[in-house]
């Protein structure tokens, strides 16, 4: 709240109207007169928690009022009223994203809409979903297995993340080397424009291209352009179960040549993670779950065809050449599964060796991928810190994770700095740096540097288009 017991309002952008400074009780007035009571929370307490998502060194604000609808027409009413109050809007939904892309503005009306969760339509002729925007991953994922069907992104958070989330970040996951990321499957929104308007991008069939393709457009916006409420998203047939392999190696140089030749020599993994020597140690410090701790390297590699063991055994020999101590194939389906979860506990593992993390997302070309490993150790030997390095191989994308004790400000300044440096190492090595993470509120500067000022004046303007006043989730992306 601000002084006198007004909201505190963004800062107008250059060229944007001045916003308003309504009462909190004619917000919450015009809020009543549609949404019901239930779908409005005020309490400081409980809208704290709605304040930040799981990225550190992000600013948060207070939000004035978190609101949960259920109805097209209630998030329509919400945008009408915060264009006629000038009132931010920061939408939401999990709070997995590890950029501070949803991340609360002070005074903002927060939007979740993990209310708005339903399953709408699965079509197996035409292979398509449709989906509210708090959907979890994982329950489309099995509702759509259960009719023979498969949707591919899988981030590592599938359990709690939502496909409005997965848009609003153009998230990947595991299986991005086969089947590539979230826009890929992304056919058609409908989303509520900052003043309320519906808007239908896209389509249903399998093909088309009319007029700009502006669904590409909102997929990986981060909330700043509309709010997506329906989402017509692409499936695939199920494949066969996916059989996998773990690989040693002595150096991370000679997995990461392993990498290069299983992609030169012509395979289609359904997977293909890199874990280094630290996540591993990680990894089995949390869950016991055996992993060789006297590797460098563990690299996994999966296949869903139909003789997978046959490409399996291609792999290994690849492996072997790279220089692998020790292949090991999975004997059946459970444990290839064993491994995957290894790899998707990755994360939660690391940021258990001191407590804090910050997750970089840095994606080189394959090509790279040793050196910007290599690099990382480096710049983790440089500053005195523990960095861990899982990665979806595969298609370069790597997530260096410093570990560090965010009660120390000496470690946490040293760990903002060894971040930067891997990201400046990411772009040296002709990378970008998001991969599937976004960039919110803690890269929008290394945004700028990667696109230049012409990409930013022209982004500048796009936003400009959809969102006159500013209000939709402000102070990310640049």
């Amino acid at each position: 709240m601000a002084p006198g017991g007004s909201l505190e309002i963004m800062t107008a952008a250059p060229g944007h109207p001045a916003p308003g400074h309504p009462a909190p009780t004619e917000l919450l007035e015009r809020l009543r007169e549609v949404l019901p009571a239930e779908s409005l929370l005020t309490d400081p307490d409980v809208t704290a928690s709605y304040a930040h998502d799981m990225a550190s060194f992000c600013e948060a604000g207070a939000p004035a009022v978190v609101v949960l609808p259920r109805t097209v027409e209630e998030v329509q009413h919400v945008m009408r009223t915060a264009t006629e109050l000038r009132v931010p809007v920061v939408p939401q939904g999990a709070r997995t994203g590890l950029s501070g892309a949803a991340n609360a503005s002070e005074g903002c009306i927060v939007l979740s809409l993990v209310k708005m969760d339903r399953i709408l339509e699965i079509n197996p002729v035409d292979r398509i979903a449709v989906v509210e925007p708090g959907v979890v991953n994982a329950t489309l994922s099995r509702a759509v297995n259960e009719r023979g069907l498969y949707y591919p992104p899988d981030p590592s958070s599938w359990e709690m993340c939502t496909i409005g989330g997965n848009i609003g970040t153009a998230s990947g996951g595991l299986c991005c080397v086969k089947y590539g990321v979230t826009a890929e499957y992304v056919l058609g929104l409908d989303v509520v424009l900052a003043d309320g308007r519906l808007l239908s991008t896209g389509r249903r069939t399998a093909k088309g291209v009319a007029g700009y393709d502006l669904t590409r457009l909102f997929v990986g916006s981060e909330g700043s352009l509309g709010i997506v409420v329906r989402a017509v998203l692409a499936l695939k047939p199920q494949p066969p179960q996916q059989l996998a392999l773990a690989a040693e190696f002595a150096s991370v140089a000679a997995a990461c040549d392993a990498v290069c030749r299983i992609m030169e020599a012509g395979h289609v993994p359904s997977l293909l993670e890199l874990m280094d020597r630290t996540t591993v140690r990680a990894v089995n410090d949390m869950a016991r779950m055996g992993l060789p701790e006297t590797t460098e390297a563990l690299l996994l590699c999966a296949f869903d065809t139909p003789d997978p063991a046959a490409d399996l055994a291609a792999v290994g020999e690849l492996c072997a050449a790279a220089g692998a101590t020790e292949v090991v194939p999975a004997e059946d389906h459970a444990e290839s599964e064993l491994l995957l979860q290894a790899r998707r506990l990755s994360l939660t593992a690391l940021e258990a060796v001191k407590g804090t993390t910050m997750i970089d997302d840095v994606c080189v070309p394959r090509s790279q991928l040793g050196a910007l490993l290599e690099g990382t150790a480096r710049i983790a030997d440089k500053y005195g810190l523990t960095i861990g390095v899982c990665a979806h191989a595969g298609d370069g994308n790597t997530h260096p994770t410093v570990c560090f004790d965010a009660a120390d400000p000496d470690e946490s300044r040293r760990a903002r700095e060894s971040f930067d440096e891997i990201m400046a190492l990411g772009l040296e090595l002709g990378g970008t740096i998001t991969g599937e993470h976004g960039v919110g509120v803690l890269k929008k500067e290394w945004l700028a540097r990667e696109i230049g000022p012409v990409g930013v004046e022209l982004q500048r303007g796009i936003k400009q288009t959809f969102d006159p006043l500013g209000i939709l989730n402000p102070g990310k992306l640049f």
